[in-house]
């Protein structure tokens, strides 16, 4: 079976790209790109096929860049959006570096069709301030898409690129534009802050705390901005995170009557459980429950994964009775081997309770 991924870069797809530049610019060569782009297609992944045809677009696209964009931009309107819209601004960000005015400026049009991401991170790490100066000028723009990938490109660990060591060694050099999305309206450029901020936290905690400690939770859009961001910290159990959001710093709770509906369990089938949280304070406590399940790894090792369960208010003396069932599935991020996995139950943090269970019949 064909990967779903890398098929979105298919014969199909690039017959209509080819058919899209012949409309805007009828001498592409039509038949010598689906030739070249076709060729060796099938043992290349996702982002290698789109690659491939940028390099194949450079070669057939007039050897001006300004005027191969020029004819891109006039492209782009006519395919349909998703991800395989990252190719045109990929086009720029592998041959446009040595004209990033220009460059800058055609990423932020493609990104209101195909997140200009990962190519604007080229630019970045080539010369973090002056592409900073034009970030923070989209921060402020009227477009959500622009909004958006001034976070978004800038952040330090984006899923799926490299890693912009200059921020990672200075995380202040994302803070204007922090600053000017942080009550954003758009809940897609909300999301992007956090995981930003969420970044920061993994390398600077304090620094990113201390920013986020300035900001005016009484509006509802910097408070959502800010919970999604400290997820991470609050699961770990840091004291500064938990007291943003009144969580209890000194839990106090017992776990009883913890269930595992089955300790043995094949791939597909769900893991179910349940247990009862008391109270042991004379005061009521906001307690946020997460559970963390440590996966067998293919060379054998774990590797831990905490999930949230749910945000209580505990009033002294109470009980509360918890459950939850997951399906144990493969995912594209995610393979699961057999062997003896540990699942832990948090509160705020703190390692209520753990139990073992066996996967099997994996593969």
């Amino acid at each position: 079976m064909a990967d779903p991924l890398k098929e979105m870069f298919n014969k199909a797809y690039f017959n209509a790209l080819a058919n899209a530049i012949q409309q805007v610019w009828k001498p592409f060569p039509a038949n010598d790109f689906m030739r070249e782009v076709c060729l060796g297609l099938d043992v290349l992944s996702l982002n290698e096929r789109m690659r491939h045809c940028v390099v194949i677009l450079q070669r057939l696209l007039p050897q001006d860049f300004k005027e191969a964009v020029g004819i891109l931009r006039d492209v782009i309107p006519l395919m349909p959006g998703g991800y395989q819209n990252l190719l045109f601004p990929d086009f720029v960000g592998v041959f446009g570096l040595a004209d990033a005015t220009f460059s800058l400026d055609a990423l932020k049009f493609f990104t209101q069709f195909g997140s200009s991401e990962f190519a604007v991170r080229h630019f970045f790490k080539a010369a973090p301030k002056a592409t900073l100066a034009v970030m923070e000028t989209w921060a402020c723009d009227e477009n959500v898409h622009v909004r958006r990938l001034a976070s978004e490109g800038s952040r330090p660990r984006l899923p799926w690129s490299f890693k912009l060591d200059a921020v990672l060694e200075n995380p202040q050099l994302t803070h204007r534009i922090l600053e000017a999305l942080k009550a954003d309206p758009a809940l897609y450029v909300r999301k992007s802050v956090a995981n930003h901020l969420n970044d920061l936290s993994k390398d600077h905690t304090d620094i990113m705390l201390s920013m986020v400690e300035g900001w005016d939770l009484s509006v509802a859009e910097t408070a959502w901005i800010v919970k999604h961001a400290c997820r991470t910290l609050i699961k770990k159990g840091n004291t500064r995170a938990l007291s943003l959001f009144a969580f209890e710093q000194e839990v106090g709770v017992r776990l009883d009557a913890f269930e595992l509906k089955s300790t043995s369990i094949a791939l597909g089938e769900r893991l179910q459980f349940a247990f009862v949280l008391h109270s042991t304070k004379d005061s009521p406590q906001k307690l946020v429950v997460d559970y963390r399940i440590h996966y067998v790894k293919q060379g054998g090792q774990l590797s831990a994964k905490v999930f949230k369960l749910k945000e209580v208010s505990l009033a002294s003396g109470a009980s509360m009775e918890l459950a939850k069932n997951q399906v144990i599935q493969d995912f594209t991020t995610r393979k699961h081997y057999a062997g003896t996995h540990k699942i832990e139950i948090l509160v705020n943090g703190v390692v209520m309770h753990e139990a073992d269970f066996e996967l099997h019949s994996v593969r």
